[in-house]
């Protein structure tokens, strides 16, 4: 669920991207995996942006994947194969911060092949970053800043500010949705508005493929990622009370 949220920011905000990570704020098109050769690896879990000269590779990591080296180096194989002209810069993203030594891993290597690739540890990255960006504000929360919840509360300021509404509902919800990796549903639900947050894709998307199933679906498999009641029933349109009954039907399964 966080990767699928970080993929739809960085679709709608691939300037703020580009600036971020090319140094240039150029606008970037999506570029699905079916459009390479062969079939994709774990389609779900990359986003790919491109423009005349360039394809930019992000994949959004909320947990370490001891694939990743060879993923990326496969990746950048089939873009050259499809675009042999083209500039490849490719970046791992860790969202949550851990002990293990996967997310220093830069390179992919065999006896006769090396690959490097680009690592961002999002617990290392100054606030600043994100915070004079619109798309980048989720990310915020994530930084090295030592005052999580100040800085939650700095993000949300920032969201009230912004136009068009559809832009501020979405920036807001992937900001609420992210900061239950750090924070505690308290913090969260007294910063961000109910009305803004159901006016969000993301819950609108709910709605349009199934209604109150298929929210009651997406709330378990919110509530399987440690996402907080609160921000789920702002995500999802359902009550606190009916993720509650979900939360506890789910212990009394197991």
């Amino acid at each position: 669920m966080f990767d699928n949220i970080c993929k739809f920011i960085a679709e709608t905000n691939s300037p703020d991207f580009a600036t971020w990570l090319l140094g240039e704020p150029i606008t970037l098109t999506k570029l699905s995996p079916t459009e390479l050769s062969l079939e994709p690896i774990r389609a779900d879990a990359l986003i790919m942006l491109q423009s005349d000269d360039v394809v930019l590779h992000i994949e959004f990591q909320t947990n370490p994947d001891e694939d990743m080296p060879f993923r990326m180096a496969d990746y950048h194989l089939r873009v050259y194969r499809r675009f042999p002209n083209k500039r490849m810069r490719q970046f791992v993203i860790y969202l949550d911060k851990t002990k293990s030594d996967k997310v220093y891993q830069t390179a992919f290597t065999t006896q006769s092949m090396r690959h490097e690739f680009s690592v961002i540890r999002l617990w290392e990255q100054p606030p600043e970053i994100f915070l004079n960006n619109t798309g980048l504000l989720p990310f915020a929360v994530l930084s090295a800043a030592e005052n999580k919840a100040g800085t939650l509360q700095q993000v949300a300021e920032t969201i009230d500010k912004i136009s068009p509404r559809r832009t501020q509902s979405n920036i807001a919800a992937a900001a609420a949705i992210l900061a239950g990796l750090v924070l505690e549903q308290d913090v969260i639900a007294r910063l961000f508005r109910s009305d803004i947050m159901r006016e969000s894709v993301v819950y609108q998307s709910i709605k349009e493929e199934g209604g109150d199933e298929k929210a009651r679906q997406i709330a378990l498999n919110l509530l399987a990622e440690g996402i907080t009641v609160d921000v789920i029933a702002r995500s999802t349109g359902l009550s606190v009370e009916e993720i509650q009954q979900l939360q506890q039907q789910h212990s009394n399964q197991q």
